[in-house]
């Protein structure tokens, strides 16, 4: 069990959450994180599928890893994480069909992830199946926590809610507090995230990108 939560492995694991973060480092995946935020719940979902794709496809690449051919790699990744996104895509249909129809395409889109891919071509083709889990849990909740932040942000701001249900009060309304519209447009999904990642980097001034 000490082997398994190895110093060397628990880095694997938090590393994503901050200092070699998938978007605010990386600068990667920040499609998805601009279109699915307007509202926290699909934001959540969202974080949580790519999550659970990227520590799964990383597993089952670096098993069969030896035995893929060079030449065909991509294609088989591309595969793996195809047959996944399906899975996933079914089972929200299934059990949160309203939140499905909210993440549309995005879903969808998940398998040209370039957080995905790139974990699988940079780590799980070179480690084994356990570090290759950290690495696809790490960097999946690393991604989800942006997506969470701002979601929750212009949700909060722009509607006055959380996951549907009514913060603000009424009180505030009627001392004149006018909900921001502008905070359910595109555009400030993209402000939101360039306000996250220059406060991150003058926080963490030693973190190189």
């Amino acid at each position: 069990m000490s082997q398994l939560f190895s110093k060397d492995n628990r880095q694997i694991l938090t590393a994503p959450l901050n200092g070699d973060n998938p978007i605010m480092i990386q600068i990667l995946g920040i499609c998805s994180a601009l279109a699915v935020t307007a509202q926290l719940e699909p934001a959540i979902v969202m974080g949580l599928s790519v999550t659970v794709i990227t520590a799964f496809s990383n597993v089952i690449i670096s098993i069969i890893r030896k035995t893929i051919p060079n030449r065909i790699r991509i294609i088989i990744q591309l595969v793996v994480v195809a047959a996944l996104v399906t899975v996933v895509s079914m089972v929200l249909k299934a059990f949160a069909y309203d939140v499905s129809v909210k993440l549309s395409v995005y879903v969808g889109l998940i398998i040209t992830n370039c957080i995905l891919m790139g974990r699988l071509e940079a780590f799980a083709m070179m480690n084994k199946p356990w570090e290759s889990f950290l690495d696809g849990i790490g960097n999946g909740l690393g991604y989800a926590w942006i997506l969470v932040v701002i979601g929750a942000v212009r949700e909060l701001l722009g509607s006055g809610t959380l996951l549907g249900y009514t913060i603000i009060p009424q009180g505030a309304y009627d001392a004149g507090y006018v909900n921001n519209g502008m905070m359910t447009m595109p555009a400030m999904a993209l402000i939101l995230l360039g306000i996250v990642i220059g406060v991150h980097r003058a926080v963490n001034k030693d973190i190189k990108s």
